[in-house]
């Protein structure tokens, strides 16, 4: 199955094994990368990219890594290489703006991980290929693919407001949004061909645009 795997897939993949491989022996490297509020608001913007390549340990790695080979080569079969780049690098930035607008009174709060950029690849794989069905280990029936990208838009709203664990719930909600977005700008047929998926992915999102400032009050 290796054989077939989308060559920029494959090249992310090793981008980012090797860079959480520095970050997992050297902490310098892992803080001057990793994404903080207060670091990029006084101007270390770069950070907002560099940190969806580093990862805490083997085990976060790991799971946005299988993510990413399952879902991304369905993305780039279906949009072409240099579009699922976009859709990649365009959802790693919004995971990080929208966690920055999230965060912006917690100068100390931090984040790594590819979440928001394998959020967003996610949402667009379900996106064009809405047939898709998920196994999910504890549930033994498959679970359709606009069910589980509405479950998981939920899940991290309600993530958000509770701060559960130490995941980067906003992160993924912003990276989820940004690949809804770009799959739709780049392959606008989808308003026609999936208009009533559109439209129900679209929902938490415009609830989140009007309610989102709030979660923290609820």
């Amino acid at each position: 199955m290796m054989n077939n795997i989308n060559q920029a897939v494959l090249l992310l993949i090793i981008a980012n094994v090797l860079v959480s491989m520095k970050g997992f022996k050297d902490y310098s490297f892992l803080d001057k990368y990793k994404f903080q509020v207060g670091k990029v608001l006084s101007g270390e913007k770069i950070r907002t990219i560099t940190s969806g390549f580093l990862h805490v340990d083997w085990v976060h790695l790991g799971f946005n890594m299988y993510a990413l080979y399952l879902f991304g080569g369905i993305v780039a079969a279906i949009l072409g290489t240099p579009n699922f780049l976009i859709v990649y690098l365009a959802s790693l930035l919004a995971g990080s703006l929208y966690s920055l607008h999230f965060h912006k009174n917690e100068p100390y709060y931090s984040a790594v991980g590819a979440s928001g950029a394998v959020s967003g690849i996610i949402y667009s794989a379900i996106l064009l290929y809405p047939e898709m069905e998920l196994y999910l280990y504890f549930i033994p029936i498959p679970i359709p693919g606009y069910i589980f990208g509405v479950g998981y838009l939920l899940y991290s709203i309600y993530g958000m407001k509770k701060q559960l664990g130490n995941v980067g719930h906003a992160a993924h909600l912003g990276g989820a949004i940004g690949g809804f977005v770009f799959t739709l700008l780049l392959n606008p047929s989808l308003f026609v061909s999936n208009k009533v998926l559109v439209i129900v992915l679209a929902v938490p999102i415009v609830l989140l645009f009007l309610f989102g400032n709030k979660l923290k009050n609820l």
